[in-house]
């Protein structure tokens, strides 16, 4: 569901007919546009929109505009009209983002804010940004979008911030920098000509020299207290004495004003302000609905030609707002006036909203009427399109600003809170709206109790019911349950509830996995994937590959692998999205195993590829895998400074999720220490991991036991010391054991290899040459090879000895050639923008034969569609536009 813009919002307040003009400070701001940010601060009331909206409009700079509010809190609000904001002064700009936010699963807002900026830096002129009312959102993590929005800020683009209060950005040091321009309270208040010429042309009044400068010492240059004096004044006969009279701090000068004001209106009027205050933004039709009244737009269009707290929100003066610091008044007048009647005008707001598809505001005011039968009813009704895109932050707060009690009758808004828990990683009270739930699954039709809005999930309360149990399970690493509440499900539901069998089935495969049950893994989660798809959620479908790639990577099926990743990517171009959520992440794991390859230019140029996709097409752990594969790259190229400083941003960026941790950065350091000859580093990890040789043996920490053996082999070439290498060995031989029964290919490799070398180091080489050549029988049909370089000069010493003893003498003269280059002989020719995948080059081996598109598709037991897709991406990357060409280009480059 997309989240729908509020056009008004991104309209520049229009100025007054009548305004001041700010000469000096129209010119600080034009000189602020060398640097990268402009903060105007100050409390409500000093003009502080007035000014911006002056010079932007008389400015020859482009200017994108963002007025904001406090729904604005949540990220992919505020994402959504950041971009929907750049799109009124270029069309085209962040499309793509757009569309990922509405995904199921946003990505991070860094990752988003990378591509905005990528893209902002090569629009051809430069432009201001405004976000006006920046206190309104006071959420951190919008400023942590925005310090890393300013710290990456391409030159087209100059920021300008309005706030009542200053925001948490790095102030000092964009100061220390000259990168800020700063307009405050001293700058903004009026000096004695402003004033003067506030009060006679914008307000109309004939005031004597003194009377204008009475006022405006005793305000300090106070704008809105001057509108509110001027107001006042408005048709009295003893101006002078009530200038003579005018005290008071602002406070005191509000409440004494607004009392003036108020009191010197019509009735009409006066009920009119007092009962609209309760809402944000006013138009006609909603002023008319809250008031009981007809009439209204010809009120707010009178409003602001008196000179009211009153803003037009949009150029056609449809909607307005009143000035905060008024409306705060009014308010504060309505709840001692007429208390009995906010509820009344809160849910006549709800209703209107409701009637006009604004869910989120009709919840706002029903909460704020504290009719919360109303509200749970909206919200139960709203939740399903809010998880869809992905803001069960503000559905969990909805939530909770609910009496438990309203949760007792409603089994399906008490799943709508687990729900929105489980998202949020708040796991504390699951136990509870589950088990108030699980208390109607006995009745067998909706009681007279029970109090459904959404009737359609009533009858998959079960299933659903079951789905959750196995979430929190597995969430609690309790397989068992995990196991049982995922086959309960699928128990339950029909065979056409897909995307409930899909998600159950994809937990079983979850589960597999975590207890080390690899091929049984494979195929549950296979099975769910296949019906995520069969439900039309494709993108799942597509994300599903990741796992299913890691799995076949675990079991040392590399080849399977990278079909595997192969077949998302086809899957995700085949529905029109080359750039759906999850292929970011298939370029990463495809340079991954080409990184063990050794096709060190082909992993980068994937890896880059990741990039051009963009962070926001990659799940939440794409920034932690991307830097993984980062590391390994560098470390193969002997930067190992560079390595470790990825995999300490790796660390920092990692994001738990369901799939089992089995490789923690933590560990993936630990064995660059030990290159580096960090021991003490090591063994302090050993020591924080409380690792023993004795330890049960488990999948979910079998690396780091095998790092483990790791440290042990170090520290025995670092003091000789007979017990480590023992211990090693006795620890590998128990890992190999456990590899061999589950099936671990890949971790059976290095087991054997580490073994081969335990020997080695005690002079056995007989011995060690039989861990050797099982590993490298093993290893030579996936085409290993960075598994055994890695290891060094000790590795080399060795696989001449099996050479020597006609140990799988042509593989292992290619690993040995591996030692004296930096990579092996590539696939493809490196000055390729992208390599070819293995389906691509049978594709262009069947090109260079007199099959026609028909034949080719046959042979290859695809649709004739995708072999189309195979040839055009072809064409693309050997640069050529038919098929001779191509032909021709492949024999230059040696790929046929």
């Amino acid at each position: 569901m997309s989240i729908p813009i509020l056009a008004t919002k991104l309209f520049i307040p229009s100025p007054r007919t009548k305004l001041v003009l700010r000469r000096r400070l129209i010119e600080r701001l034009n000189e602020g546009l060398g640097g990268k940010l402009t903060l105007i601060a100050a409390p409500a009331g000093f003009g502080k929109t007035t000014l911006v909206s002056e010079w932007v409009i008389n400015n020859d700079r482009p200017t994108a505009w963002l007025s904001l509010d406090e729904g604005d809190k949540d990220s992919t609000y505020f994402l959504t009209y950041f971009v929907a904001a750049l799109q009124t002064i270029a069309s085209t700009i962040g499309e793509e983002i757009l569309s990922v936010l509405q995904s199921p699963q946003p990505p991070p807002i860094e990752s988003v804010l990378t591509v905005l900026v990528n893209e902002i830096a090569i629009m051809p002129e430069n432009f201001v940004y405004v976000l006006d009312d920046y206190h309104s959102v006071d959420s951190k993590q919008i400023d942590d979008a925005l310090i890393f929005l300013l710290d990456h800020l391409p030159t087209q683009m100059h920021l300008v911030i309005t706030t009542r209060e200053d925001p948490n950005l790095p102030l000092a040091r964009l100061r220390a920098r000259g990168q800020l321009t700063e307009v405050r309270v001293v700058d903004l208040r009026f000096t004695h000509s402003e004033a003067a010429d506030f009060l006679k042309q914008v307000m109309g009044l004939d005031l004597s020299t003194e009377q204008i400068a009475a006022l405006e010492t005793r305000t300090e240059g106070w704008i809105a207290g001057l509108q509110l004096a001027a107001l006042s004044m408005r048709g009295r006969d003893d101006v002078a004495q009530f200038v003579r009279a005018f005290t008071g701090d602002n406070h005191y000068i509000v409440d004494y004003l607004v009392e003036e004001v108020l009191q010197r209106q019509s009735e009409g009027i006066r009920s009119f302000l007092l009962q609209t205050a309760i809402l944000d933004r006013l138009n006609g039709s909603l002023c008319d609905a809250v008031t009981g009244q007809q009439g209204s737009n010809a009120r707010l269009e009178a409003l602001v030609r008196g000179n009211f707290f009153i803003v037009p929100l949009d150029d056609k003066r449809h909607w307005y707002r009143y000035h905060h610091l008024f409306a705060d008044v009014l308010y504060a007048h309505l709840m001692t006036e007429q208390t009995d009647q906010v509820s009344t005008l809160h849910i006549r707001a709800s209703e209107w909203y409701e009637h006009n598809a604004s869910a989120t505001d009709a919840i706002r005011h029903a909460l704020a009427a504290r009719d919360f039968e109303r509200a749970a009813n909206l919200v139960e009704l709203t939740a399903p399109a809010m998880r869809q895109t992905r803001q069960e932050s503000t559905l969990l707060g909805w939530l909770k600003a609910l009496p438990d009690d309203i949760f007792h009758l409603r089994p399906i808004l008490s799943l709508e809170y687990v729900g929105a828990l489980l998202s949020c990683g708040e796991l504390e009270s699951v136990e509870t709206r589950l088990r108030n739930a699980e208390r109607w699954l006995d009745t067998p039709t909706q009681s007279e109790d029970m109090i459904v809005m959404n009737k359609q999930e009533l009858s998959r309360l079960p299933g659903w019911i079951a789905l959750y149990r196995a979430g929190l399970s597995l969430v609690l690493g309790n397989l068992t349950n995990t196991v049982t509440y995922a086959r309960r499900v699928l128990d339950l539901i029909p065979e056409d509830d897909h995307v409930l069998h899909g998600s159950a089935s994809a937990i079983l495969g979850l589960a597999s996995w975590t207890s080390g049950d690899l091929e049984l893994a494979y195929r549950a989660f296979a099975d769910g994937m296949d019906y995520l798809r069969i439900a039309g959620n494709i993108s799942d479908a597509v994300g599903g590959t990741l796992a299913l790639a890691d799995i076949r990577i675990v079991q040392g099926r590399l080849h399977e692998a990278v079909r595997i990743y192969e077949r998302g990517l086809q899957l995700a171009f085949d529905h029109g999205e080359p750039r759906m959520r999850g292929t970011a992440d298939m370029y990463v794991g495809l340079s991954e195993i080409n990184c063990e390859y050794n096709n060190l230019q082909v992993a980068k140029q994937f890896l880059l590829r990741s990039e051009e996709q963009g962070e926001h097409t990659g799940f939440p752990q794409h920034p932690y895998r991307w830097r993984v594969v980062m590391a390994r790259l560098r470390q193969a190229e002997g930067d190992l400074d560079t390595a470790l400083a990825l995999l300490h941003e790796a660390q920092r960026l990692y994001v738990s999720d369901f799939f089992p941790n089995v490789r923690p950065v933590a560990a993936l350091k630990t064995r660059l220490w030990i290159i580096q000859e960090r021991f003490g580093d090591a063994l302090g990890w050993v020591r924080e991991r409380a690792l023993s040789i004795e330890d049960d043996l488990s999948y979910l920490r079998e690396f780091e036991h095998i790092t483990l053996a790791r440290v042990f082999l170090a520290q025995y070439k670092y003091d000789q010391s007979d017990h480590f290498v023992r211990e090693a060995i006795g620890l590998l031989e128990r890992l190999m054991q456990a590899a061999e029964d589950g099936e671990r290919t890949r971790s059976l490799i290095e087991i054997l290899v580490l073994l081969a070398l335990a020997h080695q180091m005690q002079g056995d080489m007989s011995t060690a040459l039989v861990p050797l050549e099982r590993a490298l029988t093993l290893a030579e049909p996936e085409g290993y090879v960075r598994m055994f370089i890695d290891e060094g000069s000790a590795m080399s010493t060795l696989l001449e000895k099996a050479v020597k003893h006609g140990i799988r003498p042509s593989y292992v003269r290619q690993l040995l050639t591996a030692f004296d280059k930096p990579e092996s002989k590539p696939l493809v020719d490196q000055n390729l923008i992208e390599p070819l995948s293995e389906r691509e080059l049978d594709v262009l081996r069947l090109l260079a034969t007199d099959l026609d598109g028909p034949d080719i598709a046959r042979e290859l037991v695809v649709s004739l569609n995708t072999i189309r897709t195979h040839t055009k991406n072809i064409y693309t990357k050997l640069g050529v536009n038919n098929r001779r060409s191509a032909i021709r280009r492949a024999e230059e480059l040696h790929l046929l």
